[in-house]
């Protein structure tokens, strides 16, 4: 089977660096579903907006290199423990295809693009490839009763996020809200734990630097890219 992509998801993460690493985390961080020129008519997503999420497939077109074996090491366990990568969620799987639940804002229909779907809460950073949409349907899909294995045994907090109002104003409140968000979830590498290193990550059309110290993510500049 041969596959190609009817969209291409739009997203103030241009890079991998800062990717919530699940869906639904960030609930404020919009983005846009915008579909191929054979899909741009309105009869394709008639009906879409009396639904409130969507399934999103998708591929890991960031990667540089495929599975190199049957094991990862999911950040959630700190990135040292070794599952089975068909007990994970990692994005280097012999099919580099991902999934993601997100939440419908907007269905609008743009003269040129035609219908535009914009959502919240996608882990996909920008020029992302989508293969195919859903409609999220409850009583198939909502498990309330299920288990989540290791995620269900490890415990997570969010860190707190410091930045000074200087550096806010450069985004627009909506935008402000899924920064915070998205450094609140820890962008590092998972065995990186040095509070002096600064890193940067682009967000919507900037570079955003700080450094992390005892559960703390400290913006200490942003500037235009």
């Amino acid at each position: 089977m041969q596959i190609e992509p009817i969209a291409h998801f739009r997203s103030p993460l241009t890079t991998k660096f800062g990717l919530p690493r699940q869906g639904g985390l960030a609930r404020s961080l919009s983005g846009r579903i915008v579909f191929e020129p054979p899909y741009r008519h309105a009869e394709a997503v008639r009906g879409l907006e009396r639904f409130s999420h969507l399934w999103i497939i998708w591929e890991f077109s960031a990667n540089r290199h495929q599975a190199a074996g049957l094991t990862v090491r999911p950040p959630r366990l700190g990135g040292n423990e070794r599952v089975g990568v068909f007990a994970s969620r990692s994005p280097f799987r012999p099919n580099p295809l991902g999934l993601t639940c997100a939440y419908i804002n907007k269905v609008e229909h743009d003269p040129v693009l035609g219908p535009v779907i914009e959502v919240s809460g996608a882990d996909l950073m920008d020029g992302t490839p989508i293969y195919d949409v859903k409609p999220y349907v409850v009583y198939a899909d909502s498990h309330p009763e299920a288990r989540s294995g290791f995620v269900d045994e490890t415990e997570w907090q969010p860190l707190q996020v410091v930045m000074a109002q200087e550096w806010s104003s450069f985004f627009t409140p909506n935008e402000q809200e899924a920064l915070h968000e998205v450094l609140s979830l820890d962008p590092r590498p998972r065995y990186h734990d040095d509070p002096h290193r600064v890193y940067g990550m682009p967000f919507a059309g900037y570079d955003v630097h700080f450094s992390v110290a005892n559960g703390v993510v400290t913006v200490v500049d942003v500037c235009k890219e």
